[in-house]
């Protein structure tokens, strides 16, 4: 009873403290952006031809951080391959799929990766890019080793993919670096904003991102599968 009273007690304090910054001290529309917030909002549509600020943020903007990130994923999967590769594996009787689950799948498959592809395609768009749409083809992929126990994609294809992927970010980003004096800067013409063909070399990026990502996320999976 004192527990209960306890959480009831911090989650209404927490309550309070959220609701007073939010609509007490900086209410919704009517703090004045500064700075580099500013320049984004401002300017984000005219330099970079995107509707999708986050998008132009992302991608160009802070194209570095991106890059780190891409890299720290990159690390994460050759880590937990590592980790896998020395440890014992045990054989343990696994529950077999449905007829369900595998019909299922096997028709929802290629609606999840059209899905994921749609995503990184209208990244500037739209709220998504390369990293959720990743996300979503690997989830496709997570579905078939669940319901389909011999479905294995080809690990050396999935390591291609993501190694190609990678090399081709980094060409991207040189070429802007030796065309418009900035890495990752855009050298394509923009376009008409809110059209697919638009925001020059960003759809190209999250393309490149989405496969890198997808790729990544599969392979993990493919590892925790085996292992």
């Amino acid at each position: 009873m004192i527990r209960r009273l306890i959480a009831l007690l911090v989650s209404l304090y927490l309550g309070y403290i959220l609701y007073s910054f939010v609509y007490v001290h900086f209410p919704f529309g009517e703090r004045p952006l500064r700075g580099v917030a500013a320049h984004y909002v401002e300017n984000g549509i005219k330099e970079e031809g995107a509707t999708n600020i986050v998008t132009s943020i992302v991608t160009l903007y802070r194209g570095f951080d991106t890059l780190g990130e891409v890299t720290v994923l990159f690390l994460a999967a050759t880590g937990l391959g590592l980790i896998l590769a020395g440890m014992k594996r045990e054989e343990e009787e696994k529950p077999e799929p449905t007829l369900i689950m595998e019909t299922v799948t096997k028709h929802l498959f290629p609606l999840v990766l059209l899905f994921g592809s749609y995503i990184f395609i209208h990244g500037h768009l739209t709220p998504g890019g390369g990293f959720p749409a990743g996300v979503v083809i690997a989830t496709g992929y997570f579905m078939m080793f669940i319901a389909q126990r011999s479905f294995t994609p080809s690990e050396y294809l999935l390591s291609a993919t993501e190694s190609f992927a990678g090399t081709l970010y980094v060409i991207v980003g040189l070429l802007g670096l030796a065309l418009a004096f900035s890495f990752l800067d855009n050298v394509m013409p923009l376009g008409i904003p809110n059209r697919v063909f638009s925001a020059g070399i960003i759809p190209v990026i999250y393309i490149i991102i989405g496969f890198k990502v997808g790729s990544e996320m599969t392979g993990i999976l493919l590892h925790l599968k085996e292992a």
